[in-house]
């Protein structure tokens, strides 16, 4: 009996020391929330419905893209004045979605018409058109890869030369996903993104699809110039933690930094 009780102790014993082995659940990551801090207002076209801003390498210029059916474009800007320097049409009726620059070229994706457009940045001229799989909205290079939004939860990468898609992640915040992500800007191996309908502006690890911080952006236009404007969309890094961004129809560019919210 004694040697019976001391075995349950034992027993006992080592199953309370596995219990206190189990190691407690990791926090959950904390998810900065910010807010922009306006540096300076440039003026932008209120035709312009954008759906991409990018600045490319070397800071000389600014490209937006532009959609609508029958009405988009492929613009080169001033990053300076906002000034349109030159532009061209989409063929046809094409609805053009967000826009990368690659060296020589830049990608310009369309929303449902199942291609993206490959420029020349020398000269503007159309190289080629390439089916894409699904919708296109926002678009961004990863070193050597591109990232692409469709609307969905995800980010799914292509290879930067012929635009086959690569592979695919889920976004997530606090682990729920995050749908309707918008135009984007990759920057030192993060994703930022506009929310579609929203004035929110998320961080995305494309490590794992997980936003690390959300950006409040509400307030960058009055109620006055707010009106006539439609959602925001456009953001462009300027360097040095700056960013430019922009919504479509929206009367004015605004040179910002992103600040912890209050």
């Amino acid at each position: 009996m004694t040697f019976g009780r001391a075995l349950l102790g034992a027993l006992a014993l080592a199953v309370a020391g596995c219990a206190a082995a189990v190691p407690a659940p990791a926090p959950a990551p904390v998810v900065e929330r910010l807010r922009p801090t306006v540096l300076a207002e440039l003026p932008h076209d209120t035709g312009a419905f954008t759906q991409g801003l990018e600045l490319a390498p070397g800071g000389g210029t600014l490209y937006e893209g532009t959609g609508l059916a029958g009405r988009s474009q492929l613009r080169e800007l001033d990053p300076a004045t906002g000034e349109v320097r030159r532009e061209v049409p989409l063929p046809g009726r094409l609805f053009g979605e967000g826009i990368t620059v690659v060296d020589d070229r830049i990608w310009q994706l369309t929303w449902k018409d199942g291609v993206a457009l490959e420029w020349n940045r020398a000269d503007l001229t159309l190289l080629r058109q390439v089916p894409v799989d699904g919708e296109g909205w926002g678009l961004c290079r990863d070193g050597d890869r591109l990232v692409r939004s469709d609307g969905s939860d995800r980010l799914r990468f292509h290879d930067p030369d012929s635009f086959a898609e690569t592979g695919s992640v889920a976004v997530t915040l606090d682990g729920e996903p995050v749908t309707e992500i918008n135009e984007l800007e990759c920057v030192d191996g993060q994703v930022w993104a506009n929310i579609w309908q929203t004035d929110r502006i998320v961080r995305i690890d494309p490590a794992d699809g997980r936003v690390t911080a959300v950006v409040d952006a509400a307030g960058l236009l009055d109620d006055e110039r707010r009106a006539d404007a439609d959602v925001l969309n456009g953001i462009a890094a300027l360097g040095g933690g700056e960013y430019l961004v922009t919504g479509k129809l929206w009367p004015a560019a605004f040179r910002i930094r992103f600040s912890p919210a209050g």
